[in-house]
């Protein structure tokens, strides 16, 4: 089900909506936000108008995103709570300095910054090892990270397992659409669940289940290199921008990558 807030709908709607979305009944939702379920019966049929106050409440007990809760405070007649700032604006730059030390101290291990659509806001030298021989369509800006991975001019021919490595990102990005309920990424894993699966990719013997994570087994040259990957959520954001940011980070899965990577160095340009 998708509940992308759309303008003009009506408050109370909405959040019967994203309660429903969520699977919570009026009972559920009306004790985690101290209120009454009549009241809350009130609000989603429009006999009651919500406060501020009450909308913030009832969004933080749906775990709603910052931008929604902006547009269920503005279908309320209430302005929003949360700013939208761009990356470049003068207010972040402290943001944008943590992430350079990020990026720029994990190397020589790839690391890159996306935004909540997974799209490439900035990246370390070090992943030009994942975006050599990649197709310039995949290149050109906006680079979707998600894409680039498993488009068949992209990465995933060099993907030794990408039959798991592809499972692994359908799986995260099911879920990120799921909560989130946005449309685009309803749309981009749609795209993605056509791309080849690479079952006809043959694996060396070693099998990949029996470790505690799946890792990223890629080609470069006659090397095979294994990757672990972390990913980093700012903490308590209350920025729009800032809220669906995260910093996806390789670490070599075994001494052989790490080694390999310190002797190729970082090559190629940061992102920007």
């Amino acid at each position: 089900m998708t509940t992308r807030t759309r303008p003009g709908r009506a408050v109370g709607e909405l959040l019967r909506d994203w309660r429903r979305a969520r699977g919570l009944s009026q009972l559920d939702l009306s004790i985690g936000a101290g209120m009454s379920a009549r009241h809350l019966s009130f609000v989603e049929t429009g006999r009651s108008r919500p406060s501020p106050d009450l909308i913030l409440r009832l969004a933080e007990q749906l775990d709603m995103p910052l931008a929604e809760r902006n547009t269920v405070l503005l279908a309320g007649g209430y302005a929003p709570a949360y700013p939208s700032q761009e990356l470049s604006d003068p207010e972040l730059a402290p943001l944008r300095t943590a992430v350079r030390q990020m990026l720029d101290g994990h190397s020589p291990y790839p690391a890159v910054l996306v935004d909540q659509h997974w799209q490439l806001v900035e990246a370390n030298p070090a992943v030009a090892l994942f975006t050599a021989g990649a197709e310039p369509h995949l290149l050109t800006p906006p680079i979707n990270v998600l894409r680039l991975s498993l488009h068949p001019d992209g990465m995933a021919s060099r993907i030794i397992n990408l039959p798991d490595w592809r499972a692994h990102l359908l799986a995260r990005l099911r879920q990120q659409a799921a909560t989130t309920t946005d449309p685009v990424l309803s749309d981009l894993l749609e795209e993605l669940r056509g791309y080849p699966s690479g079952d006809d990719v043959v694996a060396p013997t070693s099998d990949d289940r029996s470790r505690v994570v799946i890792p990223l087994r890629y080609r470069h040259g006659e090397r095979e290199l294994s990757f672990i990957s972390t990913t980093t959520l700012f903490g308590t954001p209350l920025d729009v921008t800032v809220a669906g940011l995260a910093v996806e980070a390789f670490f070599p899965a075994d001494p052989v990558t790490a080694a390999a990577l310190h002797a190729l160095g970082t090559p190629g340009a940061g992102t920007r």
